[in-house]
């Protein structure tokens, strides 16, 4: 039998669907399977750090984060009505030397200390790094790449097999995945460029903005120096990202300068 062909014809067929941009996107694993296989590694990720408190340890700090990250849901949850059904969350974790944020699906989100503390962003800026990880969560980013190192996963498999290799791969599933994707791995360029443009809007709309997100990509410049730092790691910067995020901002003044409150959403404490 062989096994590989078998596996190749099934990447083809799989499921896909579509971004809030409009691309194709292949879907091995489904949003819902991404959520909750997120849902466990936000639990994983966060409990030996809560342990040694390193979560929320600054007060302060933390109640900035939540109070922006709160205005920019709100707006997420209007825009992509699936994103009403999360349990949003959002943890600061106490590290001075990291500076980088990662958000799961579902909205299971984190920001180090060290982003803030090294950046010093203005409450502009910081939405735009907050608007930004919302952007990858509404795009069902963490399930793309899950389906993605599937996909290569099987791969390997499938070349093993074909080979007639005694094979005996380890696979990454669930909670361990998702933890790997959201963290570990970088994102494609499409996928940061997408959530570059969906994150400007959202911020926007909260009452951001959205010339700050150009002025925190000068920002990481600048304290990233020869050695970048753990964000752009994870987050590769599309080519020209400055001058299209110039190019997108003055689009989205009208919702920044919108008269009224703008509302928040409340975390479940």
């Amino acid at each position: 039998m062989k096994i590989a062909p078998i596996l190749i014809f099934l990447l083809l067929t799989a499921g896909c669907a579509t971004s809030p941009t409009g691309r194709s996107q292949l879907m091995l694993i489904s949003p819902e399977q991404a959520i909750s296989s997120s849902r466990q590694a936000y639990i994983q990720t966060l409990q030996p750090l809560e342990q040694q408190g390193l979560v929320d340890a600054d007060p302060a700090m933390t109640k900035r984060v939540k109070d922006i990250t709160g205005r920019i849901i709100a707006q997420a949850i209007e825009l992509y009505p699936d994103a009403k059904e999360w349990d949003w969350q959002i943890k600061v974790i106490d590290d001075p030397e990291m500076v980088n944020a990662w958000a799961m699906a579902g909205g299971k989100m984190a920001v180090y200390s060290g982003l803030i503390e090294q950046l010093r962003p203005t409450d502009d800026e910081l939405a735009q790094v907050l608007a930004h990880e919302i952007g990858h969560a509404v795009a069902n980013h963490t399930a793309e790449r899950m389906s993605v190192a599937l996909a290569s996963q099987l791969g390997v498999l499938g070349l093993g097999l074909a080979v007639d290799s005694d094979y005996r791969g380890y696979a990454l599933t669930g909670g361990a995945l998702a933890a790997t994707v959201a963290i570990g791995l970088p994102n494609s360029r499409t996928s940061e460029a997408e959530a570059d443009q969906i994150g400007i809007e959202l911020a926007a709309r909260a009452g951001y903005n959205p010339y700050a997100a150009v002025t925190l990509w000068e920002k990481m410049a600048e304290v990233g120096g020869s050695s970048p730092v753990e964000f752009l790691s994870t987050h590769p910067s599309p080519g020209n990202r400055q001058k299209t995020l110039q190019r997108l901002a003055p689009h989205y003044m009208d919702e920044y300068e919108a008269p009224g409150e703008r509302p928040r959403y409340a975390f479940a404490e």
